[in-house]
């Protein structure tokens, strides 16, 4: 079955963030950066690493985007996270795959680690914590009419 862009964007980030899951990296989907950028899926790893996933629809939806790079300064990794469509030749070899199909994904490729500065990791901790504490209140509590935007 033939899926829309967004559809696909959804299928694909979800079964992404489920591999970091059985991985044991904690997932955090639109995850704002310092930069004004969003990731598709943030994670913090065991040992305190951040990874960044950006999710691809396809070809086009690769091509035309040239901010992904901008995302390496806020991470340790940074992966892409396609569906088995998806032609391959197109990711940057420095970058690691993961790669979709049906209801499971795979990491095809680790992605090389560029270590964040100290202050910056402790900067991103806090912003990943309470974004995340944040949203779970939000599931908790969604009528409290004074609550704080997560974003």
């Amino acid at each position: 079955m033939d899926l829309t862009a967004p559809a696909r964007t959804v299928a694909i980030r979800r079964e992404a963030a489920r591999l970091c899951r059985h991985m044991g990296w904690a997932p955090v989907h639109e995850m704002p950066l310092p930069n004004g950028r969003r990731a598709d899926i943030f994670a913090l790893c065991p040992d305190g690493r951040f990874i960044c996933v950006e999710v691809k629809s396809g070809a086009p939806d690769f091509l035309a985007d040239n901010k992904w790079p901008e995302y390496r300064d806020f991470s340790d990794a940074l992966y892409f996270a396609v569906d088995a469509d998806f032609p391959r030749i197109l990711v940057p070899p420095d970058v690691g795959l993961i790669v979709t199909a049906e209801r499971e994904a795979e990491l095809l490729r680790e992605a090389p680690s560029h270590p964040l500065a100290p202050a910056r990791r402790r900067a991103l901790l806090h912003r990943f914590a309470s974004l995340a504490a944040c949203r779970l209140e939000n599931l908790v509590d969604p009528l409290d009419a004074f609550a704080l935007s997560c974003e």
